[in-house]
């Protein structure tokens, strides 16, 4: 049975790659999660009382603590999931990011790579760190009709994405100086279950339904590749486990849509699941939770488009979605109408809904 380290596995990501990997596979996990504003821990619920699980509090910056878990818990790979990642917050304090996004990576490489010269060559082949980074790293493909792929030049826009990109060059250098034995792989936007009410669908499902306005940055027309995050969990485990060292991989759902798409689909699904409308929204003129759109003053330094080939992760490791985005965005938004009380459980503390929506 291998043995894995998931760093941020208390996030939405790192949740469902939890997840997934103790109902899915035959390994044993160990979830190492500083527990900030977006980590939480009933998201893993489902899973916290099985024997293969395990969870540590703790900062991937505290060397003592990290070198101690490798210690203990003897990985056969890490999957480095730990990050700040929303943009808005990075653009408000962007010193967060820098902390955890490089100096945190660069901490774990350095202990990773001390725990692996000290493996036995049978080990120590075997050992894969894995970086899970993002899309946005490579900047603005505008309406060029281009798609990002693993030879795409980096060209970050917002300093969340400037800390993941120097994560990203932190993690090759490690291997091609000491050899590390790491692969990589750049997703697109992830949608589905537990995720944070900060991010676009959550907050515009959250909102719908509260009968509050639904904020859209700019005129909408920004275009996102959305890949459900079960989905993306998959892609994750193929990766780590069959991909080959040295080598990056995009993960994309095949789903290019625009915000207002986004939007505006969410409220034709709500429109079709919810009879007991806000009021907000039984007053508009056609009674739809579109009504509620807002559009708000432009996020600064905006990317216009993103878009992933995830052809070679297809054709080398033979993976491919299993949702389009009309089944993962029902799925998605029928999880929410069943889960208030999860949702409710964060509104009512630490948020409360920064920047995206701000009329300033």
């Amino acid at each position: 049975m291998k043995t894995i380290i998931v760093t941020g596995g208390a996030g939405f990501i790192g949740s469902a790659l939890i997840r997934y990997l103790i109902t899915s596979t035959d390994t044993k996990v160990i979830n190492i999660d500083k527990l900030t504003y977006a980590g939480n821990l009933s998201s893993l619920d489902s899973i916290a009382s099985h024997p293969n699980y395990s969870f540590i509090q703790a900062d991937i910056c505290d060397n003592k603590a990290m070198k101690q878990a490798f210690e203990i818990h003897k990985p056969d790979f890490i999957m480095h999931l730990a990050a700040e990642s929303h943009v808005d917050r990075s653009i408000d304090g962007p010193s967060e990011f820098i902390q955890t996004n490089i100096v945190g990576t660069y901490n774990l490489l350095e202990v990773a790579r001390e725990y692996w010269q000290n493996l036995d060559d049978e080990l120590k082949q075997a050992f894969r760190f894995h970086h899970i980074s993002t899309d946005e790293v490579y900047g603005d493909l505008g309406d060029s009709g281009k798609m990002f792929t693993e030879e795409t030049p980096y060209d970050p826009s917002s300093p969340y994405s400037a800390s993941k990109a120097s994560s990203d060059h932190l993690v090759r250098a490690w291997q091609r100086t000491y050899g590390l034995p790491v692969v990589i792989t750049n997703c697109s936007n992830n949608y589905g279950p537990y995720h944070f009410p900060e991010k676009l669908i959550p907050l515009v499902i959250i909102n719908a339904l509260a009968g509050n306005p639904l904020p859209i940055y700019g005129d909408g027309s920004q275009i996102r590749d959305w890949l459900y995050v079960e989905d993306h969990a998959r892609a994750l485990y193929k990766v780590v486990s069959e991909g080959e060292t040295g080598e990056t991989y995009n993960i994309g759902g095949f789903n290019e849509k625009t915000n207002l798409e986004v939007v505006t689909t969410i409220c034709t699904i709500l429109d079709e699941l919810i009879t007991n409308k806000p009021e907000t929204v039984i007053k508009s003129e056609d009674s739809s939770f579109s009504s509620l759109i807002t559009y708000v003053k432009d996020r600064p330094g905006h990317d216009l488009r993103y878009a992933i080939d995830a052809s070679k992760i297809s054709k080398e490791l033979n993976w491919q979605p299993q949702e389009t985005f009309e089944s993962g965005i029902r799925k998605t938004v029928q999880w929410y109408l069943a889960n208030e009380k999860w949702y409710q459980a964060i509104l009512n503390g630490s948020y409360q809904g920064q920047r995206l929506g701000l009329m300033d």
